[in-house]
């Protein structure tokens, strides 16, 4: 049991109120009673005008519920629509308008490039993702399946030379396609010299070449005869040659090139929200002190990899010796935002006035603020904004009262923390139906401050399925992705963005790789991303961070959304058209067990290390033991999925039962090396992990909006602090 301090009119757990009074105010210039009193003023104003927008969600869907049953024989879609509007789902577009946002880092407004999402939770992953704004492409081709493991370039204990041969000859064919050469290829260089203030290339065959674009070459180190870095720029984005002709790597080539460092993970999402499990105080204070530690600069983390202990901080910034004798200065380290929670949940952490837990939402506007105002007065050796601008992204909105709702939010944090008005920049996460049908509208909402928007699938997905729950069976979900609705939403956020003046000013964002061991899928395949118009796109790792760079080369971004703002805008018809199995009684036994199977193990792999570890991002095997990087997330579309099936007759509570039951199996065989996992199959009734993953699919109707937090902090807390008295 909690023994809350007293704050103002608050109680708050004392591991928090002992955080934020002795480690975060400080040096602030902010007293703990002018805090404490600021959060409590807030939460007295805010609170009820959050749990009213959250009683507006239950209204719509129960509306919308009742209008799906009883024209379910009878849908029309014109018909469907009027309602909407008649209701309020669908608000009036209004006039046009471009957003005014000021004070944006180039990271944001003028860089596009691949964008890292990460557990703040676990510090050496957050370390690890700030520092992926460079990465090593020897290392990235050599240790994943971009290169082939063929004619001898298989990984092998010790360093294969043939696979490092591979690995050179790639790294060069990227060099000689972004940075040609007047003349030959980066493939004959022998050496890489400055002189009269541009890069010279010597080649074989005795001739001495430079770039076909000389401005390329940005700056270098070391002496001009002899360089140990030459810094390079395409699209904005550098990569850096790396000479040494006595490293291991460098005595191979012929130019003494050891390796090519990628500017890679331009911005970095330092998440408190889906890939974390943070039930309460003691959880919300280990986020909170690593984001603490990255907007000083000073996080570090200690631990032990393959024998030896490795102490990681953040890295340092960049400086170089520009072409023209100065110094050129370039971050070192990703620009951060950070995820808060969205509006539906409350945390113990903090008790009101009225004997309530407080909207967690609330909580981390006005501590991730705090705290980032360590980075705004530079209390710490490391910088991460140099606008003096505070990025939040705000997930799990739904319309544009909503984000209104989040602006005030951020207005009454500046108003208590002494902060300019629009110092807090908000990321709008396009991935709830209500957002995406009204996305202009919430845009405007809060046009002065927005900085991003995205889509993803699988959110978009499992609020899709919620939404239409009753009106009949989905598809599979392999079917789901090539219907009309999933490329009419995807068109729909850049078209949106694009006419709302995002270009120069804010991202628009694409879905993650989930799968971070097939690199060579995602190197044929996410150039979709860049040619979609999207200034950044979701990686699942520092390497893929590195991999996917090269697509930003190959592609201009902002040439791009220039040419897609004459395209003929996506359909809002297409958008609300529902994405039914088009002929369930088509679906074979066999088909229906194997989604069935794919769902319960996708559940299962994730619910056990949420409840039993607390982990909330992690790469989990599915049905054919392939990683996937899952969230919260994953797991809301295979229950809702589920649910829906149950809800039409697809599938029985039996079937359902048993699935799960031999799943349970196939994930602790999944996770048999690992020591401090529990089986869910010894014993399925009272095991807690599996007894979450049941509730998620048979009271997945009566969840708000199809949303697992819910049930999974109940469960998870149940364990972490044993039944209640």
């Amino acid at each position: 049991m909690i023994h809350y301090a007293e704050k103002a009119n608050l109680k708050v757990d004392p591991i928090l109120a002992a955080f934020i009074d002795q480690e975060v105010l400080p040096e602030t210039g902010i007293s703990s009673e002018q805090f404490w009193q600021s959060m409590a003023d807030i939460i007295d104003e805010l609170a009820p005008v959050n749990k009213q927008l959250l009683e507006k969600r239950v209204s719509l869907q129960n509306n919308i519920d009742q209008w799906l049953v009883k024209h379910r024989n009878n849908f029309n879609h014109p018909a469907y629509v009027k309602h909407l509007k008649d209701i309020g789902y669908l608000v009036e577009v209004g006039d046009d308008f471009k957003i005014n946002t000021k004070n944006v880092d180039a990271e944001i407004a003028l860089q596009a490039g691949p964008q890292l999402v990460v557990p703040t939770s676990n510090a050496r992953f957050a370390l690890n993702a700030t520092n992926a704004r460079w990465g090593s492409l020897y290392d990235a081709l050599y240790g994943t399946d971009v290169i082939a493991e063929e004619g001898g370039a298989e990984k092998t204990a010790g360093y294969n030379p043939i696979r490092g041969q591979a690995v050179i000859a790639y790294a060069r064919d990227f060099l000689d396609q972004h940075f040609a050469l007047k003349q030959g290829s980066h493939h004959q260089a022998t050496a890489y010299t400055i002189q009269q203030g541009q890069l010279s290339v010597a080649l074989e065959n005795g001739v001495t070449t430079t770039l076909k674009k000389p401005a390329q070459c940005r700056a270098y180190n070391g002496s001009s005869a002899q360089p140990s870095q030459v810094l390079l720029n395409n699209n904005d984005l550098h990569v850096i040659i790396e000479i040494d002709a006595n490293s291991p790597v460098g005595q191979t080539d012929k130019a003494g090139v050891k390796d090519l460092t990628m500017e890679a993970a331009v911005t970095t999402i330092q998440d408190f929200e889906d890939s974390v499990a943070a039930v309460d105080g003691e959880d919300k204070v280990t986020v909170y002190r690593n984001w603490l530690g990255l907007m000083r600069g000073d996080l570090s983390d200690t631990f032990t990899k393959s024998g030896r202990q490795v102490t990681r901080v953040a890295a340092a910034d960049k400086v170089f010796k520009s072409l023209d004798g100065g110094a050129l200065k370039l971050h070192g380290r990703s620009l951060l935002f950070c995820r808060n929670v969205g509006h539906l949940m409350t945390n113990p952490a903090i008790i009101d006035s009225r004997g309530e837990e407080i909207p967690e939402g609330i909580m981390d506007a006005m501590v991730s603020v705090l705290i980032a105002m360590h980075d705004l007065q530079g209390l710490g050796p490391l910088r991460n904004s140099r606008t003096g601008s505070v990025y939040i992204v705000k997930p799990k909105m739904h319309g544009p009262e909503e984000a209104a709702f989040a602006n005030t939010l951020f207005d009454r944090v500046e108003d208590e923390l002494g902060l300019d008005r629009h110092t807090i920049k908000i990321g709008v996460m396009d991935e709830e139906r209500r957002t995406t049908v009204n996305l202009k509208a919430c845009i405007r909402q809060v046009k002065d401050r927005i900085v991003f928007i995205n889509t993803g699938f699988l959110d978009r997905t499992g609020d899709e399925i919620h939404t239409s729950m009753l009106l009949g069976p989905m598809a599979p979900k392999a079917e789901i992705k090539t219907m009309p609705w999933i490329k009419a939403y995807e068109d729909w956020n850049v078209d949106t963005g694009l006419a709302c003046g995002f270009t120069g000013q804010a991202q628009i964002g694409k879905g993650m790789w989930a799968m971070p061991d097939e690199m060579a899928k995602m190197m044929q395949t996410k150039t979709e991303h860049p040619k979609a118009g999207a200034n950044c796109a979701w990686v699942p790792s520092p390497n893929g961070a590195t991999l996917h760079a090269m697509h930003y080369h190959q592609i201009n971004v902002f040439e791009v959304q220039q040419q897609l703002l004459s395209r003929p805008k996506a359909d809002i018809n297409d958008i609300l058209s529902i994405p039914l199995c088009a002929d369930p009684a088509a679906l074979t036994a066999e088909q229906i067990q194997h989604e069935l199977d794919n769902n319960a193990q996708g559940i299962l792999g994730y619910v056990v290390r949420w409840i039993d570890q607390g982990v909330g991002c992690s790469k989990v095997p599915d049905i054919n033991h392939i990683g996937l990087m899952e969230d919260r997330a994953t797991l809301r579309i295979s229950s809702q999925h589920i649910c829906n099936w149950l809800a039409h007759g697809l599938c029985s509570e039996p079937q359902v039962n048993d699935t799960f039951a031999r799943m349970a199996k196939v994930v602790d065989q999944q996770n048999a090396h690992d020591s401090s996992y529990q089986n869910m199959a010894d014993d399925l009734t009272n095991n807690t992990a599996y007894q979450a993953a049941l509730d998620l699919v048979f009271m997945g109707k009566e969840q708000p909006s199809g949303y697992t937090e819910p049930l999974l902090h109940a469960y998870r807390m149940r364990l972490k602090n044993g039944p209640a008295e």
